[in-house]
């Protein structure tokens, strides 16, 4: 049999991007959807509870955080017992934790079965970014990741867009119900496109070799500046949310519902990046698109710092959103090349160094708007996002 041609790898990489996508592609839907699920409904729980929103509104952490904390237990058995397999177990976990959590009988059930399901989801996104990474060569993987991308913010527009009307007809408990089908929706997919994939290789789970795992990704010189680099990533995009609506509302430009819209933008942003990924790349390479990326995410955090209406509100989220895809990708990409033998170890300690910091950047930019303002705050965020994205641009991929 004579060598492949270029088209031929070509087309064999395309086939096999779409096998993963079509494989685990709604559960990394699923998972997405319930991250944002409670977060519109926040007020009925807390009515239905006898509790304060303010205490309500904790359930967003009690899944994000054990996504973050479980990630290093994650990769390494995955590397171990198959990603596929742990995909499967954490896809089937989540619709059981999301129907347990619709059924609680008070907030702090709720709240240990929300955790649950976000432990459970952290299984998704991470995992099938390694099995990407398996599955597609290096020259094809960012506009692979992309795909995968797709996925993921729209389960999350999904869930903060339909969560109102749900609730309005099926309260939300049925919110979380619609939630756990999704994911119900995910495992069937999984299983059914698994019939026909080769088994995994399958050996024990050892913590000594684990940590030799992580010990190998660490010694990559590269991997401790991208886990650095994604953390600051997570803060400076991430942690100035939960003060737009306050801003707006100071600046009387709008309040919960318009903030909800220029965070929605955001999420469009990230499909407008998606939708323009492969060109871009063709025309401009990485580090050119990360630079592109840094200097939208100046104009856009600059723009929540100055802005004097709605419009150019939700025109920043929109190029928030795009710039920070641009960026993230270019870090995915990388992350799943910092140890191919250890992918899921590589990649997860990635997913926990940016949920990381994500959970600190609300209390720094808090800490900045107590201190010099949020407008101030908001601009030196815009400052070290583009010079963040400059240094990234400069290392070698």
């Amino acid at each position: 049999m004579g060598r492949m041609t270029a088209a031929d790898e070509d087309a064999e990489s395309r086939a096999r991007m779409r096998r993963v996508l079509a494989m685990y592609g709604p559960a990394v839907f699923a998972g997405a959807l319930a991250t944002r699920a409670t977060d519109p409904v926040v007020a009925e729980i807390a009515f239905d509870f006898g509790t304060t929103a303010a205490q309500a509104a904790l359930l967003g952490t009690a899944y994000t955080l054990p996504f973050a904390l479980v990630q290093p237990i994650l990769g390494p058995v995955a590397d171990s017992v198959g990603k596929r397999r742990i995909v499967t177990i954490c896809v089937a976990l989540l619709a059981a934790m999301l129907l347990f959590c619709a059924l609680a009988a008070s907030l702090g059930w709720l709240m240990a079965f929300r955790a649950a399901s976000g432990a459970a989801a952290g299984g998704m996104m991470p995992l099938t970014l390694a099995i990407m990474g398996d599955a597609v060569p290096l020259k094809d993987r960012q506009v692979a990741l992309s795909r995968i991308l797709v996925f993921g913010i729209s389960g999350q527009i999904a869930g903060g867009a339909i969560a109102g009307p749900v609730a309005a007809i099926a309260g939300w408990r049925g919110m979380l119900v619609l939630c756990a089908l999704s994911a119900v929706a995910g495992l069937v997919a999984l299983l059914l496109a698994a019939r026909g994939a080769a088994p995994e290789a399958r050996t024990r789970y050892d913590p000594v070799v684990a940590a030799r795992r992580y010990r190998g990704v660490l010694a990559n010189p590269n991997a401790l500046p991208l886990y650095a680099t994604v953390a600051v990533e997570g803060a400076l995009v991430f942690g100035s949310f939960p003060f737009i609506a306050p801003l707006m509302i100071a600046r009387g430009i709008g309040g919960t519902a318009e903030a909800g819209l220029a965070i929605g933008a955001f999420g469009i942003g990230g499909l407008a990046y998606a939708a323009m990924a492969r060109p871009l790349l063709n025309r401009f390479g990485q580090a050119g698109v990360v630079r592109m990326g840094g200097g939208l995410g100046f104009l856009a955090l600059a723009g929540f710092a100055l802005a004097p209406a709605l419009s150019v509100m939700i025109g920043a989220g929109f190029l928030l959103g795009t710039a920070f895809y641009m960026i993230h990708n270019a870090i995915q990409t990388r992350a799943t090349e910092l140890a191919p033998q250890a992918r899921g170890s590589a990649v997860s300690l990635h997913a926990f160094s940016f949920f990381s910091g994500q959970s600190l950047g609300p209390p720094l930019f808090g800490l900045g708007g107590a201190t010099v303002g949020l407008g101030i705050s908001l601009a030196a965020a815009a400052v070290l996002l583009a010079a963040l994205a400059w240094l990234l641009a400069r290392r070698p991929a």
